[in-house]
């Protein structure tokens, strides 16, 4: 369970300015709590520069499609000041949300999703998938959706657009949005369902796309077959928020016609025909489940799986499997499985890092994106032997890349966009440090050597060149807890002494299975960065159960939740007090979603922390399990449900403990999230004021799990800090 809430943009000119100002007179008196209108002006400063989403750059390589300050922009690749805006607007006025980049696989066309209905010229909040050429011509409008769409994706013929498509939605997809209000009849009325749908790229006029995938599953991930005849997808029964966890993969042919002109059978698995495309006209085979965690033996018995990709002979499907606490924060091994189903093999097993996407290069050759460590890496794994074969196994030359910092292409977890020959990988990056920009990494080695050694990799933009943080500066920390390596975040305090003696807050993050990188900006409703700013300490562990270290780190806390990460927490703060001027008497602890989880549980066992803020947080397990909408995502976790084995749910229990807690608390939550419902946090402050322990509870409207309105977000940093200020006062 983890946050990641939207960041917003702002322009830079006004708010440089006005930062300056009021950081320097923050920092004059960091012990002295700073007033609303100052951390107001802090938290809009955080936004100043240019934002930069997705990037995709085209399949031939020359030229790029980036979405910078929320327009998307293409620009040939020798040339990114040459820019030119694609838009669906019909007016300079107009305002859209646009965004989803998808290339056509000649490269003569882009794909993208646009809310702007140019033909009415209005704006809408519904997005359609549109097509420009680049011939002059407005973009063509392909589809007429209502509901909820993302993650278009050309079929490799070109022929055809696929995305993920939720008819009549309500709300977006996925445990982070705000819950629909219950009512009905619960676990049937109202379930939302996502599913595949294709457009025809040929189109002329638009239309209602045709849906692929069954009503009766909803589909999390998807990858075409390279002969664009059958799609593989990651999905589970509905409702979809909840069962990701024990998500199946299937592969399903789309109709063909076959030798003789005739359409195959409906719910044939024969194998397709060698010519021929999709008859979207005729009905499709039924999804074929070729993978079942659940259902297997093995180190990926009941575990997840994410990011199918298919080889580009069709015969095999790579992917990543792993203990994985969140839809989308992909993390483990490298595994591969015949296209047709049979035993998965683990093509990394005891990695010292945690892929989390993979891309094709040939088929012996697979480019995987890990974290390891502090670093974000791209390493290219060989294959040796068959890849459908039992006995295959693969190994990697040094990193292509490694950034201390965060990366993407602003599509799934570490992704990145690449040309069809990957000889080229595009993404964005940045660190604490250093504002987002667009990187350009060219694999570069001959096929043969399998080799990074003349890898070049280089800063291809510059929107950001004259932004500098308005926070202090930070460090990558290192240390040893019950043998386990750790590694953490520590941000020191704006215009640090050393002689001087500052706070400290500890900040948790979600997940577990989830790691801090280094990245640039406020970061959260509870902004590392803007403690920093305001003359704090901040010491953003890593402990046991994240990522970076290995599939056996993230496995490292099963059935032991807040006892061994909690070690490797407190031993993060012994290393920070030994080297940094910091006063013991001045320690917070906070952190949201499992990081909230962790700071209610602290306080039970440990009064070393003088105050704590807990966001969205869990205070009891056992009436946890029955409260959630995502109650599958336990089961690996704890082994059992709540029901077979209530000890071990009782045992991380911060109420069972809660006579021990004396620290001061405030606890904040949404009043519709459905990851850490709110009942959790009533429990826990309900405790505490009845034990006379200073508490307050903050219950936010319409917010789920993930806060989406700014105003709420300031709001619960504006009562953080004046939580921590009020006892963590300077010492005497």
């Amino acid at each position: 369970m983890r946050l990641c809430p939207p960041r917003k943009s702002l322009s830079a000119a006004a708010l440089i300015f006005c930062a300056a100002f009021h950081f320097s007179a923050i920092a004059q008196n960091a012990n002295a709590a700073p007033t609303s209108a100052q951390i107001e002006d802090l938290l809009r400063s955080f936004n100043r520069g240019h934002s930069i989403g997705q990037v995709a750059i085209s399949p031939n390589g020359k030229r790029l499609a980036f979405i910078i300050n929320k327009e998307i922009r293409v620009a040939p690749l020798d040339a990114i000041d040459n820019t030119q805006r694609v838009t669906a607007a019909s007016s300079p006025g107009q305002r859209c949300a646009e965004g989803s980049l998808a290339w056509s696989p000649d490269s003569a066309a882009l794909a993208f999703l646009s809310s702007c209905d140019a033909s009415a010229n209005q704006s809408e909040t519904q997005a359609n998938l549109y097509l420009t050429h680049f011939d002059g011509n407005p973009p063509l409008r392909l589809t007429n959706l209502k509901g909820y769409v993302h993650s278009p994706a050309f079929s490799p013929d070109g022929k055809s657009i696929a995305f993920l498509y939720v008819e009549d939605a309500t709300r977006p997809s996925g445990a982070l949005a705000a819950m629909k209000p219950p009512s009905g009849v619960i676990g049937e009325d109202g379930v939302e369902i996502q599913r595949i749908a294709v457009a025809d790229a040929g189109a002329a006029q638009p239309a209602a796309p045709a849906i692929v995938s069954p009503a009766s599953l909803h589909v999390y991930e998807f990858d075409w077959s390279p002969d664009s005849k059958s799609l593989a997808y990651i999905a589970a029964d509905p409702p979809g928020e909840n069962n990701w966890w024990v998500a199946k993969l299937y592969t399903q042919q789309l109709s063909v016609p076959n030798s003789a002109g005739a359409p195959e059978p409906a719910l044939s698995q024969s194998k397709g025909p060698d010519s021929g495309t999709w008859d979207r006209s005729k009905p499709n085979s039924l999804p074929r489940p070729i993978l079942a965690p659940a259902e297997i033996s093995g180190p990926l018995h009941g575990l997840q799986i994410a990011v199918p990709r298919w080889s580009p002979d069709g015969k095999s499907i790579a992917f990543i499997g792993g203990l994985m606490s969140d839809q989308g924060a992909t993390g483990g091994d490298v595994w591969i499985l015949p296209s047709t189903g049979g035993q998965p093999r683990n093509l990394t097993p005891n990695r010292p890092s945690s892929p989390a996407w993979i891309e094709w290069e040939d088929n012996q050759d697979i480019f995987v994106s890990e974290l390891a460590g502090s670093d974000s890496r791209l390493t290219r794994l060989h294959l040796q032997g068959d890849p459908a074969a039992p006995d295959i196994s693969a190994f990697s030359g040094s990193p292509i890349y490694s950034i201390p910092g965060t990366i993407g292409d602003g599509r799934l977890e570490l992704s990145l966009s690449s040309t069809s020959d990957r000889s080229l990988f595009v993404f964005h990056a940045s660190t604490f440090d250093s504002a987002p920009e667009i990187f350009v990494a060219r694999t570069g080695a001959p096929p043969s050597s399998r080799s990074a050694d003349s890898a070049r990799f280089a800063q291809f933009s510059h929107f950001n060149d004259d932004v500098k943080p308005a926070w202090g500066k930070s460090v990558s920390l290192d240390w040893t807890s019950d043998g386990f390596h750790v590694q953490g975040w520590l941000m020191l305090p704006k215009d640090y002494d050393p002689a001087k003696k500052y706070p400290l807050i500890v900040e948790v993050h979600g997940g577990p299975a989830s790691a801090v990188t280094a990245a640039w900006g406020a970061r959260g409703a509870l902004s590392p960065a803007a403690f920093s700013a305001l003359g704090y300490f901040v010491l953003q562990p890593n402990p046991r159960g994240s990522y970076g270290q290995g599939e056996a780190f993230t496995q490292a806390n099963r059935k032991d939740f807040g006892y061994g990460d909690l070690r490797d927490i407190l031993a993060g703060v012994d290393a920070v007090q030994a080297h940094y001027s910091v006063d013991s008497n001045r320690v917070g602890l906070t952190g949201w979603s499992y990081g909230g989880f962790m700071t209610m549980f602290a306080i039970t066992q440990t009064h070393r922390f003088r105050a704590a803020v807990a966001g969205a947080g869990i205070s009891d397990w056992l009436s946890y399990y029955g409260e959630n909408s995502i109650d599958q995502w336990m089961i690996p976790y704890f082994g059992a449900s709540v029901y077979d084995d209530p000890a071990v749910y009782a045992k991380s229990s911060a109420i069972d403990f809660i006579k021990q807690a004396t620290t001061p608390t405030l606890t904040v939550v949404g009043d519709r999230d459905g990851e850490c419902p709110a009942p959790q946090s009533f429990e826990f402050w309900h405790a505490l004021r009845d034990l006379h322990v200073p508490a307050q509870l903050v219950v936010y409207p319409n917010e789920g799990h993930g806060f989406t309105d700014p105003a709420h977000r300031a709001d619960v940093f504006l009562r953080a800090v004046d939580w921590f200020a009020r006892y963590m006062p300077p010492p005497s």
